[in-house]
């Protein structure tokens, strides 16, 4: 076996780019944030796992709606990395998304379901918190990313603020210790999709390779889930939750996870998940301007702790490239 080259360091990129993927991180933010106050409500007319089964299956429809309309606008003209990439397909790469698809979308959605059902809702977001951690060790343990002192700060401090506004009174073990497990499986499935999709989105679009892994993981669990789908009576479910279903859909697991990936492809993963931090602030707020919730000071301080963490994210990152082909 020939050894492999040591990788490069990545190329440097123009700062406004970097700021544009930083927008576009914001706007993932939001759409996930926003998206537990729109499944709450959804959730008191529909149950969780068939709620979340109908979403998948329609977003895994878009997502191949989307793969071919970008490959016959490759044929015309040019087209962002984003969406199309002309490498093709090897073996290892197919095994590579059977697996991801797997782990990262069958595992993940319904581990992450049954264990928000089955503890608070502190609980829940405090163990999510700890996702860029988990994210920048395990890239770190791989070598994709060389993880500065500024990171790591920035996990802590942003790890503070998480406390702060959400783990305050959350308590482990006891009745909620099951579903705090499971949640952290599916932290750890997240972690494992975002890492081990690197090596992909090097050759392929974030667009192929986040709508392939949802249809081969999701299709499944949404045929598993079918006969609790077929026992919800759809007639007697209001407008509200069905615009609210197909909104989740297109927002939360199409635009929002694609975002994600070119996040991942343009400024590495650990960067890149250190926004997840974000998402219960942007969820507390909308609760609180949406289902009128409570924000005490401790909570305030906490979100200004979690964006000061985001911050120190951006100062002294090194990134290692992940070769495009073995």
């Amino acid at each position: 076996m020939i050894d492999a080259p040591p990788p490069a360091r990545a190329p440097s990129r123009p700062p406004e780019r970097e700021w544009l993927v930083d927008a576009l991180l914001v706007l993932m933010v939001v759409i996930w944030g926003a998206n537990y106050s729109v499944i709450k409500r959804a959730f008191d007319e529909v149950p969780p796992q068939p709620f979340n089964a109908i979403r998948i299956f329609i977003a895994s429809a878009v997502y191949l709606t989307a793969i071919q309309w970008a490959r016959r606008r490759a044929r015309t003209g040019r087209v962002s990395s984003v969406f199309y990439s002309p490498h093709p397909l090897t073996t290892s790469d197919r095994w590579q998304l059977a697996w991801l698809g797997l782990v990262g979308h069958s595992l993940y959605q319904f581990w992450f379901v049954v264990g928000v059902n089955a503890t608070s809702g502190s609980n829940a977001a405090l163990i999510i918190g700890a996702t860029p951690v988990v994210v920048a060790l395990l890239s770190a343990v791989l070598g994709h990313e060389r993880i500065g002192p500024f990171h790591w700060a920035g996990a802590a401090v942003s790890g503070l603020g998480i406390y702060f506004v959400v783990g305050r009174g959350a308590s482990f073990g006891g009745p909620s210790f099951r579903g705090d497990l499971l949640i952290m499986v599916s932290v750890v499935c997240w972690a494992c999709y975002t890492l081990g999709a690197m090596r992909l989105i090097a050759r392929h679009s974030p667009l192929y390779v986040t709508g392939m892994t949802m249809t081969i993981g999701g299709v499944p669990y949404a045929l598993v889930m079918l006969p609790q789908v077929l026992a919800v009576h759809w007639s007697a479910v209001s407008w509200w939750t069905i615009c609210a279903l197909v909104l989740s859909a297109l927002l939360a697991l199409n635009v929002a996870y694609l975002i994600w990936y070119m996040g991942v492809q343009k400024i590495g993963a650990a960067r890149t998940s250190i926004f997840s931090n974000v998402v219960p602030i942007t969820a507390m707020t909308v609760a609180a301007l949406w289902l009128g919730e409570s924000v005490p000071a401790a909570k305030i301080i906490g979100a200004a702790s979690v964006l000061a963490g985001v911050l120190l994210t951006r100062v002294g990152r090194s990134i290692v490239a992940v070769p495009a082909e073995e």
